[in-house]
């Protein structure tokens, strides 16, 4: 009888092996998620955390109520160390002032991690060891090594040393090494960064309902900027899932605690646009604008 209980647990077992999946090779098949695609959305800066300290928000305000052109920084957040405020504070008296402060989208710079995430539409390539993500302003890109280690010595660079991993049904990226430049900033508010800067974001999908009131509600807040305008039009019609990426800040050099915020992108309805930033005499929306020049060549 053990010898006919033995052969009958061992027939079971073949029996199964032949029509059910070795379950590691599935349950790893469906914790990956499938980011893929074009991401869109109409409206910049980033969305505050459901809970807890929060990005800054634009003081300046247009009649009804969304963020106007000015960028002009809560220097008051609680997040921010006194220097910090302080050059938050007077970047934005230069905006009223009607005095536009530089950052690295008007000059054509690098955007480092995380004042990227400004990006209205990226396109996300998954591949087994590395992820790539596209932006479409100024075509910029990202690499990010899947399942590896900082290095020891991390040499500094724009978009600094980032790796990644899956836990579960998000894609968590971790990125050091952020280099710092004249045009260092995390927002468009002007908010430094230092060399301890360490930006954590984590990538899932959540269903339509909860990316269209995310969306909606920040709109409201912010305002929208149509297609006609910036070339990026959001597929309205898609019931599918969208895209949310929650960022985790810290920085010991310059806030007080880490914090948090929320970017929501759903599906693109348009094609991969070509949008360059380029020294040139005539902005592509019209007006003149002055060309650096030098007296004799850097080369």
């Amino acid at each position: 009888m053990q010898a006919l209980a033995k052969f009958s647990r061992a027939a079971i077992s073949i029996f199964a092996s032949l029509f059910i999946w070795p379950a590691t090779s599935g349950e790893r098949a469906a914790a990956i998620p499938d980011f893929s695609g074009l991401w869109a959305r109409n409206t910049l800066d980033l969305e505050p955390p459901s809970s807890g300290p929060g990005p800054l928000v634009n003081l300046s305000r247009l009649p009804d109520g969304t963020s106007s052109d000015a960028n002009v920084g809560d220097y008051r957040n609680p997040i921010l160390q006194l220097a910090a405020a302080e050059r938050v504070r007077r970047l934005g008296e230069m905006e009223l002032s009607g005095t536009v402060f530089p950052n690295p989208d008007s000059q054509c710079w690098p955007w480092p991690v995380p004042f990227i995430l400004r990006a209205m539409k990226i396109q996300i390539l998954q591949q087994t060891d590395h992820v790539t993500i596209l932006y479409r302003h100024d075509q910029q890109v990202r690499r990010v090594r899947m399942n590896a280690s900082h290095p020891a010595r991390v040499t500094p660079a724009w978009y600094g040393d980032s790796i990644a991993r899956y836990e579960g049904d998000t894609l968590v990226i971790d990125t050091i090494g952020v280099k710092v430049g004249p045009l260092s900033m995390v927002d468009a508010y002007g908010t430094p960064y230092s060399e301890a800067l360490h930006v954590v974001e984590r990538y899932r999908l959540i269903d339509y309902e909860a990316a269209k009131a995310a969306v909606e509600a920040h709109e409201s807040k912010n305002g929208i900027i149509p297609p006609e305008g910036s070339g990026i039009a959001v597929d309205l019609d898609y019931r599918g899932r969208g895209l949310q990426i929650e960022i985790m800040v810290e920085d010991v050099g310059v806030c007080t605690t880490p914090w948090t915020a929320l970017v929501t992108y759903r599906r693109a309805a348009s094609a991969w646009g070509e949008n360059i930033c380029a020294e040139n005499l005539r902005e592509s929306v019209g007006g003149d604008r002055k060309v650096p020049t030098a007296e004799t060549p850097d080369f």
